[in-house]
């Protein structure tokens, strides 16, 4: 294999690895929300045991559901974002594959780039949807905070 060879391949293999070093922000950022809505919920069901007033309960029930479904989300993103990890590890070694043993691969490559990249896209879309849903819970819970009493 010709120096210029080695280069191309070596700068090929490049595109993955940085796709895999902003995955791995991603997934490390997903796990982090996931950690914040399982404290979460710990403290609305905590609160929720507490509770006589039906309405009250309603209104935490409601809440611990929209926790349950803010879980679900991150979860799915992070199960994209781990494929998405192993399409782009996939990618390198087809790459390396074709360029060191002589195995013509063809269009693998771009096929197992692609599926990163289409993990990733959707991994995103869910955690964009996941924000959307963070912020109409606090609003949520600033609406309907308990009025301070006046002595």
């Amino acid at each position: 294999m010709s120096p210029s060879t080695d280069h191309a391949v070596l700068t090929a293999m490049l595109a993955p690895a940085f796709f895999l070093t902003a995955t791995a922000s991603l997934l490390l950022s997903a796990n982090n929300r996931l950690a914040r809505i399982i404290d979460r919920t710990r403290t609305l069901l905590r609160e929720l045991a507490e509770l006589d007033d039906p309405d009250q309960r309603a209104l935490y029930e409601k809440r611990v559901a929209l926790q349950r479904r803010r879980s679900t989300i991150i979860l799915r993103a992070g199960q994209l974002l781990y494929g998405a990890i192993t399409f782009f590890v996939a990618t390198s070694l087809a790459i390396a594959l074709d360029a060191f043993t002589g195995h013509r691969l063809g269009v693998v490559p771009v096929w197992l780039a692609s599926g990163g990249v289409l993990c990733m896209f959707s991994a995103s879309l869910l955690l964009a949807r996941e924000s959307t849903l963070a912020v109409t819970a606090i609003q949520e819970e600033m609406d309907h905070r308990p009025r301070a009493r006046r002595g």
